[in-house]
């Protein structure tokens, strides 16, 4: 069964992804349009990545993605004709769906970022515009909370990169690292590409974590009190993606050899722990 014929449920349910695991502490009507919104994020992704399919096609089938989401139309889709009911349901630009569309169809044919900068600019595409649009539902009050939004997303995003370096070289030949940062640190492509790591790249991969611990920082900074309540999804998702980032830290960035993840029974102590602390703070 492919992604094109499987419901939003159906699909969050196969990704077994941590966005999943935190919209638990939703409530009903705000879980499922969520999981509508996780599902369509998912499956253009897996359009952008599918390795059975040439270029040419998986632009072709994003451009229609995009084309029925700024028109507003359910193609017949069960992932995108639910999706495109939320813009006008909580108030957010369709213009946000097409910028997520154009972040992955960038994955397409782009397998290196020149500068810090460039990467941020993808960043913002595929994590802080899907940060702005899940606010909306979860339903913040406080403008400001938009740039806690925004400084989660590139938080977030770049532990995933930390994360799986070693699996994008694999399986893609992609290096989201910034080729001026591997310059700098002294670190050749070939090391990332043939899994062989120097003690440069372990400083320059420290780099990096520090980069993304002040994207943490930045977030926890801006979120106002008055929305935390409503925040308890993302938070969840912050502490677990925090505690993965920390764990790769202290694990010398094992992303040759596996994927560094929280055991289950660790994400449900922090499901609960978030559900009690939003719970008492009302």
């Amino acid at each position: 069964m492919t992604s094109g014929t499987l419901s939003p449920e159906q699909i969050v349910r196969r990704a077994k992804s941590n966005l999943a695991f935190a919209l638990a502490c939703l409530p009903k009507e705000r879980r499922r349009d969520m999981i509508a919104f996780y599902a369509f994020c998912r499956v253009v992704d897996d359009i952008a990545d599918d390795p059975d399919v040439c270029a040419e096609d998986k632009e072709k089938e994003l451009n229609h993605w995009k084309r029925c989401v700024e028109a507003g139309n359910p193609p017949g889709h069960p992932v995108l004709d639910e999706m495109i009911l939320l813009p006008e349901k909580y108030g957010f630009p369709r213009a946000w769906l097409c910028e997520i569309i154009d972040g992955v169809a960038s994955d397409i044919t782009k397998t290196r970022y020149e500068t810090f900068e460039e990467l941020l600019g993808y960043c913002y595409k595929v994590a802080s515009v899907v940060g702005l649009v899940s606010i909306q539902i979860f339903g913040h009050q406080n403008p400001a909370t938009k740039d806690y939004a925004i400084n989660l997303g590139y938080a977030l995003q770049f532990t995933n990169i930390i994360r799986d370096v070693g699996q994008d070289a694999r399986d893609t030949g992609r290096i989201y690292l910034p080729q001026a940062e591997l310059r700098k640190f002294g670190v050749l492509e070939s090391e990332i590409l043939d899994a062989r790591p120097s003690e440069r790249f372990i400083k320059m991969m420290d780099f990096q974590y520090a980069r993304a611990r002040s994207y943490y920082e930045a977030a926890q900074k801006a979120l106002p009190p008055e929305d935390r309540k409503n925040m308890v999804a993302s938070e969840i998702m912050a502490a677990i993606y925090s505690r993965i980032l920390e764990k790769l830290k202290r694990e010398r960035y094992p992303v040759f050899t596996k994927r560094c993840r929280l055991s289950k029974l660790h994400k449900v102590w922090i499901l609960g722990s978030h559900l009690i602390r939003a719970r008492f703070s009302r």
